[in-house]
């Protein structure tokens, strides 16, 4: 009896997963939500205000918004895009301002599986741009300048329905800025953060 509840399940799973297969196809769009976190892997100019300061990022979590418009079968354009992630920023640990960024990212995907699959891995490159701004220093005037940069992605969907997917992705930015304090050069920090985010999808 016990074998032959087993198999049902596993029966009744397979034929779910096989009925939800999510079939990307060319002109599709897949709009996914969710929690995106922005984990800087900071490092500061050498020789630096900054470096001598021991300055750093704190991490901060959004809602991260993406969408992707497949162009082939295989190949999709996706933008990524979030509410505006708020950092701290310490020197030698304590706080001593913060700032405000948004990272739009637009990224080449390849998605290798037969497109009759549940699971559907990618991966992309793509170009990053970086805009800080409300930023605030105990020290005085601070500004973080704009940033263009590379950026690599890794992530998942998994399909619940025809049109319901639940995803996880990664990304790497490469994001520089140089920084000012009161209108002079501080140097230069490289925030190079990994962005991750879990979410749900949908394909019209």
């Amino acid at each position: 009896m016990k074998k032959t509840a087993v198999s049902t399940l596993i029966g009744a799973v397979v034929l779910a997963a096989s009925s939800a297969a999510s079939a990307y196809e060319a002109g599709d769009i897949i709009v996914r939500a969710g929690i995106a976190s922005v984990q800087p892997n900071e490092t500061m100019e050498a020789g630096s205000t900054l470096d001598t300061l021991n300055g750093g990022l704190g991490n901060n979590e959004q809602l991260g918004i993406t969408a992707s418009y497949m162009l082939t079968d295989k190949l999709g354009l996706e933008l990524l895009a979030a509410t505006p992630f708020k950092h701290d920023i310490t020197s030698n640990g304590a706080k001593i301002g913060e700032t405000k960024h948004l990272p739009p990212t637009l990224s080449l995907q390849y998605y290798p599986m037969d497109n009759q699959s549940a699971v559907q891995p990618y991966v992309g490159v793509g170009v990053n741009y970086t805009t800080f701004f409300s930023e605030e220093s105990t020290l005085g005037n601070l500004k973080l300048d704009d940033s263009w940069g590379l950026a690599a992605q890794a992530g998942v969907d998994y399909a619940v329905s025809d049109n319901v997917v639940l995803n996880a992705a990664v990304w790497y930015i490469d994001i520089d800025s140089d920084a000012s304090l009161n209108g002079a050069d501080i140097g230069t920090v490289a925030l190079d953060p990994w962005v991750y985010m879990v979410g749900v999808g949908y394909k019209y």
